[in-house]
């Protein structure tokens, strides 16, 4: 995916990067935000019980995070969320 122009260029005049660091960092972000929102899920459940959450407290912090998240997944319910972890 191409970096938007405009958003380059607004980075380049705003924060002394290259034009290069700027698509990079476009690149970055869109790419962040564009993770399908089960691998989100899974992804976020592993790293929470690394540090040693329970699955309560997990998917009350996961359905959090999906909600305020710049494209808003679909509210998903407790049940959801461990399907898409157990499946």
């Amino acid at each position: 995916m191409l970096a938007d122009p405009d958003l380059v260029a607004h980075l380049v005049a705003t924060t002394g990067l290259t034009t290069a660091e700027a698509e990079r960092v476009v690149e970055d972000v869109v790419a962040f935000h564009a993770e399908p929102v089960e691998a989100y899920v899974r992804r976020r459940h592993a790293h929470l019980k690394t540090y040693g959450a329970k699955n309560p407290e997990i998917f009350a912090q996961i359905a959090a995070e999906l909600a305020d998240r710049v494209v808003g997944a679909p509210e998903l319910s407790e049940r959801q969320l461990r399907r898409i972890v157990y499946t």
